[in-house]
């Protein structure tokens, strides 16, 4: 079989050969109706039976892997793709740098590797998860579909996950597997493994945040278990690169979206000050410093999913082979990292310092640091939109120790500029930097569903080009009645 391509002789398409492989094959297709069951359950509420203009992967060739077609949620063709195998591969850091890739899980490592495999597919039904009401609310149906392409392929990450366990863990991969469609987001029983994976997203600002911020920090870890040694899951984690790629245009389009009809309507009404807050939500539109309110908030908990700055399980599944650096073999460096060391932000009587410790303890940071600059360039560019209207306000990440549950600064409150607060101070201020429920309460009155064709909710643009090249007023969603 042409691995480009994908077998869709199967219930299960796929490019890895499951017509050859009887055991995983009915391990899989013994998993699919408590998928299904779980997508009708805890998936998009009340969508179920309309047809979405959704893109398919039909290959792993970059230059034309997907085809877009109407289809009813439920019925989506989940499939199991890897890209494609690179031939002679080796590991590329840690204690094998230099080996051949391995094909099979190396005994060693089977119990570090499960774990994170299990993380990682533990965040993507969780998103579905928090996001399963916001159909009900969507400022159009381009929006309303870019909800679903999100939701179908988070979908997809967790059966690339599954296949993983399945083929490799035997009996352990098979009980993973079925934790992984018991557990809910909030669950207060059987929560998600991850903190960000609880929360709720209520209105569809946390939407673009969450998947501008949140799905960031899954491309960062995607991006370091594709360098993986264990070469089925970096070719896995390849290819869900290429979808996490659309799910970051979501967010940054939408809150770009935002902030250029919140500009728009200042400029109209003839208002300069971006803090007459109560006049600019007068218009209906969302007023930019509760955008950045929502930035602090999602932006504070995507850097907790970066775990601890200083850590040695990064650093053991770094010496393992198991997981690498953000474009590890872009690093000029020995890839092994014995005596180097990087800075890291801590806590040290009572002032924030760098303090250099050994490069490998500091994996966490390094990754995160990355994701940083990542997130500073989407915010530059919505900066930009806000310069071309000419209204004087800009967006800005806040200090790494603000608003921290996990890591050096969980202990201690500090504001968005990383001056450190004492209890009153913190209580006295904090709506002034999150999201209060006065906020939360005025975002959720402007969230009314619009489901004609071609338009949008006042408080959002429409975007510069349609999904796929279609016209402006093309019908996304057919909502069954």
């Amino acid at each position: 079989m042409n691995l480009m391509n994908v077998d869709y002789s199967t219930q299960i398409p796929n490019n890895v050969g499951l017509t050859d492989d009887a055991r995983v094959l009915k391990a899989l297709e013994t998993w699919h109706p408590g998928y299904i069951d779980w997508w009708k359950d805890a998936g998009p509420e009340g969508f179920n039976e309309s047809l979405v203009y959704l893109r398919t992967a039909v290959s792993v060739d970059p230059k034309g892997w997907a085809k877009f077609d109407y289809v009813k949620m439920p019925d989506y063709r989940w499939g199991v793709l890897l890209a494609p195998a690179e031939e002679n591969r080796k590991v590329p850091f840690g204690q094998a740098y230099g080996e051949p890739a391995w094909q099979e899980v190396p005994g060693e490592h089977r119990a570090m590797l499960r774990r994170l495999i299990v993380i990682q597919g533990d965040t993507e039904p969780a998103s579905v998860e928090q996001q399963r009401f916001l159909g009900k609310t969507a400022p159009s149906l381009y929006d309303l579909r870019n909800l679903f392409q999100v939701n179908v392929e988070e979908g997809r990450h967790l059966w690339a996950m599954v296949y993983l366990l399945q083929k490799y863990f035997g009996r352990d991969g098979r009980e993973e597997a079925d934790d992984l469609l018991r557990r809910r987001s909030g669950s207060a029983d059987a929560p998600r493994m991850l903190g960000a994976f609880n929360e709720e997203t209520p209105d569809w600002l946390s939407f673009f945040m969450f998947t501008f911020f949140t799905d960031r920090d899954g491309k960062m870890q995607l991006e370091s278990l594709a360098q993986s040694g264990f070469d089925p899951l970096s070719r896995t984690c390849r290819f869900m690169l290429t979808e996490e790629a659309h799910h970051m245009f979501v967010g940054e389009t939408g809150i770009g979206r935002t902030i250029q009809r919140t500009c728009e309507a200042m400029k109209a009404a003839g208002i300069e000050d971006p803090n007459e807050i109560a006049k600019i939500r007068a218009l209906g539109v969302i007023d930019l410093p509760t955008i950045q309110k929502k930035l602090n908030l999602h932006y504070s908990l995507s850097l907790d999913l970066f775990g601890s700055e200083v850590s040695t399980n990064a650093a053991n599944a770094f010496n393992a082979g198991i997981k690498g650096r953000f474009q590890e073999t872009k690093i000029a460096d020995d890839h092994r990292l014995t005596g180097d060391i990087y800075p890291v932000l801590k806590l040290v009587d009572g002032v924030i310092r760098r303090v250099d410790e050994p490069a490998l303890t500091a994996l966490n940071m390094r990754l995160r640091d990355d994701y940083t600059v990542d997130c500073g360039k989407g915010v530059e560019r919505w900066n930009k939109i806000i310069e071309k209207t000419g209204v004087k306000f800009k967006l800005e990440l806040p200090h790494v120790a603000f608003h921290r549950q996990i890591g050096e600064f969980k202990t201690v409150k500090a504001s968005p500029t990383g001056e450190l607060l004492d209890d009153a101070a913190w209580n006295k201020r904090k709506d002034e930097w999150l999201p209060s429920k006065a906020d939360g309460d005025f975002i959720a009155e402007l969230m009314k569903p619009v489901s004609e064709p071609g338009k949008f909710a006042d408080w959002i643009s429409p975007p510069k080009v349609g999904i796929d090249n279609k016209p402006g007023d093309f019908e996304y969603v057919k909502i069954a009645e």
